[in-house]
């Protein structure tokens, strides 16, 4: 009698093997929320990314909600400065990372995380330069990306996006 293993790896089972990789590079878009996270997004855009693409939204603190219909034009700037539209870069996302520091007014989180649930991208917050914040301002700012983040990360080093980033394939 032939064993599982070797059943498995005949011909005739062969057929019913997927043909594809079973990964893709998903694209993801790191925004920075504040001012102190540029820092940290505009060194990690300098490495060699697949799919990653880098943008601020710190400059729109104050941005309106979804439904109060305005426009989404020049919600973002690229890191060279241009502004870029929300929602059309959701809409070709895999994944939205936003950078935040302890401490600082990252409300336009609440924007960009109702784009991504509205167009169902998946989110992660990650809260950079945690070492040296108290557990009140890190509270103060977990309590503005907790809402809009499927996963929310404090990061006590700047390397970690990176290796998350790499780990993800970006």
């Amino acid at each position: 009698m032939q064993s599982e293993s070797a059943r498995m790896s005949s011909a005739a089972e062969a057929r019913f093997r997927v043909q594809a990789p079973n990964s893709k590079p998903r694209v993801i878009k790191v925004i920075a929320l504040d001012a102190l996270s540029e820092d940290v997004v505009d060194r990690l855009a300098k490495a060699s990314w697949n799919q990653a693409t880098f943008f601020t939204a710190a400059a729109f603190a104050g941005a309106p909600r979804l439904e109060q219909r305005v426009s989404k034009e020049g919600w973002l700037r690229d890191l060279s400065g241009r502004t870029r539209d929300l929602i059309d870069e959701v809409d070709t996302a895999d994944l939205v990372v936003m950078v935040a520091t302890p401490g600082e007014n990252v409300a336009v989180a609440a924007m960009i995380g109702e784009a991504c649930s509205h167009k169902r991208v998946m989110t992660t917050a990650l809260i950079v330069g945690a070492t040296s914040a108290s557990d009140e301002t890190l509270s103060k700012t977990l309590a503005q990306v907790r809402p809009w983040s499927l996963m929310v990360v404090i990061a006590n080093a700047d390397d970690y996006i990176e290796d998350m980033l790499s780990a993800l394939r970006a």
